[in-house]
């Protein structure tokens, strides 16, 4: 796998009219899809332990979110997405990916590291200044969220609804 030595990796915003979709066998087609079957996706990289990186994936969710969902849906996403990214640099001593997919019904994002630990929310202790909060966020704020074990790691994923406010 190549790696970079510091800094946050390219970042991959696909959208438009020609999108990967699977088609009814599983395979990989591109073709031209109704816009409100469009999604578009971000794809980025982040560095190991570079928290640079979190207001990089919030302008870059930014970018990829403008003029989608009822007002304030999408700071909602860039904070929790800053959550999910944040715990991921600090809890891990690898690299992590980013992805974001957005369509007209929804938003979902993950986080894949390299570490199979489960996170789980828990109570913030009152003397811990804001750290122990970013789960309790995503639990409180997404419409739905999990962890899914992927290779020797975990994806933590949270999705939102575009309507819901």
């Amino acid at each position: 796998m190549e790696r970079q030595a510091r800094g946050s990796g390219p970042t991959t915003i696909v959208g438009g009219s020609a999108t990967r979709r699977t088609g009814e066998a599983g395979e990989d087609t591109t073709g031209e899809v109704a816009d409100q079957d469009r999604a578009s996706q971000l794809n980025r990289r982040l560095g190991r332990a570079d928290l640079r990186a979190v207001p990089e994936a919030r302008r870059a969710l930014r970018e990829l979110l403008e003029g989608w969902g009822k007002p304030g849906r999408s700071e909602t996403a860039e904070l929790l997405t800053s959550e999910l990214v944040t715990n991921a640099l600090v809890h891990t001593d690898d690299d992590a990916v980013l992805t974001a997919t957005v369509s007209s019904s929804g938003l979902r994002v993950e986080v894949r590291d390299c570490v199979a630990r489960r996170p789980r929310p828990s109570a913030p202790i009152p003397d811990e200044g804001t750290h122990g909060r970013g789960l309790v966020l995503v639990e409180s704020l997404a419409d739905t969220w999990g962890v899914r074990a992927q290779g020797g790691g975990k994806v933590v994923w949270f999705e939102l609804g575009a309507g819901a406010a």
